[in-house]
């Protein structure tokens, strides 16, 4: 058992045991880099492991599309890198349009993406409606990724810690980091159970908590913590065959091999404690009505369970990946607005590459914490 006096050193020392601080260890250990990820609680209980699961790339902004690109090479090898497939499914994402207007948001985004090598086809209401008879009248079109999907979280994110920690690194769970410092050389850590890490690196992959990091060495970047609504119905026949979405928000969803349809939209309520946060009732009726809309069918389905996660949110609704604006060494992955489950085996290469490199093979100067800095 450890007690105060002991010091782990490790060349990469991670805060945070969701998706992206274990894609990242699993990156480091390839490079022969000895990592510690340290967890406040368990690893991938987060919002790496509650979310709604998709692994899209439509929709994405115009900077964040080298990133999703990358990222989906990844999610083609998922049984060869982290050992199953965690249900990942390319069946497609549909992202529907309620207006003309929305048509035409539609029809540009397919515009913008082909620069970037993402295919998307456009369908009006007539082919849409063939094509998914299941779609309702209210449907005005429709933009199609066929080879966007799905995954169950819950088992990606504890299949890539598991991956992490075969391949090496060391996962210290139940050890919320109290402490940060840098010495010039060096990063110093304590953990609330009393445990001291010393490391060469420090990745602050801590979700809605890197704010809080950040802050420890002087580093203020805007986030805020939102709480995604999730719900899930009974058990139904094969309805929805891909994941869907819709032009200014209102509902995500898709339906599961056992027949449930995952349903999002709107925000729960809850605060930064590990067992803070929950559903409204509100934003759950809401989301099924704008699904109902959409897909009529679903009207009598019952909800049998709904939960909510908390996740960081920037202003400029972007992440924050990349170097810190004030402290050598120190790496940021954090901020993902509730949108960085397909993103995180991307950005684990990434700050792997940082740390071994000192650049990113992707862009990511969007992302950079210096866009907060004052002047």
């Amino acid at each position: 058992m450890s007690t105060t006096t002991d010091i782990l050193d490790t060349d990469v020392a991670i805060i945070g045991g969701g998706l992206m601080g274990t894609s990242a260890a699993l990156a480091l250990r390839r490079q022969q880099r000895s990592v510690i990820v340290l967890e406040q609680g368990w690893c991938g209980a987060q919002a790496s492991g509650v979310n709604y699961g998709g692994v899209r790339r439509q929709g994405r902004s115009a900077s964040q599309l080298p990133l999703s690109q990358r990222a989906h090479t990844i999610w083609q090898q998922l049984p060869q890198i982290i050992g199953c497939d965690g249900e990942y499914r390319a069946t497609g994402h549909l992202k529907l349009a309620r207006s003309e207007s929305d048509m035409q948001e539609l029809l540009a985004y397919r515009d913008m993406a082909a620069s970037h090598g993402l295919v998307l086809e456009v369908l009006d209401a007539a082919a849409l409606r063939q094509r998914y008879p299941w779609i309702g009248e209210r449907a005005f079109g429709g933009s199609l990724c066929a080879d966007d999907g799905h995954a169950n979280p819950r088992l990606i994110a504890a299949a890539f810690a598991s991956a992490a920690e075969r391949a090496g690194a060391r996962l210290l769970q139940q050890n919320a980091v109290e402490q940060c410092h840098f010495d010039g050389n060096y990063f110093g850590l304590q953990t609330r159970a009393g445990l001291r890490v010393r490391s060469r690196f420090l990745l602050n992959c801590s979700g809605a908590w890197g704010k809080q990091i950040a802050q420890q060495f002087g580093e203020v970047i805007p986030e805020q913590p939102i709480y995604p609504n999730m719900c899930v119905t009974e058990p139904l026949p094969p309805i929805m065959n891909l994941s869907l979405g819709v032009v200014g928000g209102g509902f995500y969803a898709r339906q599961v091999e056992r027949g449930n349809v995952v349903l999002g939209g709107g925000r729960g309520t809850g605060n930064l404690a590990l067992q803070g946060t929950r559903p409204r009732v509100a934003s759950t009726f809401a989301a099924l009505g704008h699904l109902v809309d959409m897909v009529p069918v679903l009207g009598h389905a019952t909800i049998i369970r709904s939960w909510s996660g908390v996740e960081g949110e920037t202003p400029d609704h972007q992440p924050v990946i990349g170097p810190s604006a004030k402290v050598p060494g120190l790496l940021h992955a954090f901020g993902f607005c509730g949108a960085g489950f397909q993103l995180a085996p991307a950005v684990g290469e990434v700050l792997a590459e940082l740390v071994t490199s000192g650049e990113s093979t992707t862009p990511i100067d969007a992302f950079s914490a210096q866009r907060f800095a004052t002047q």
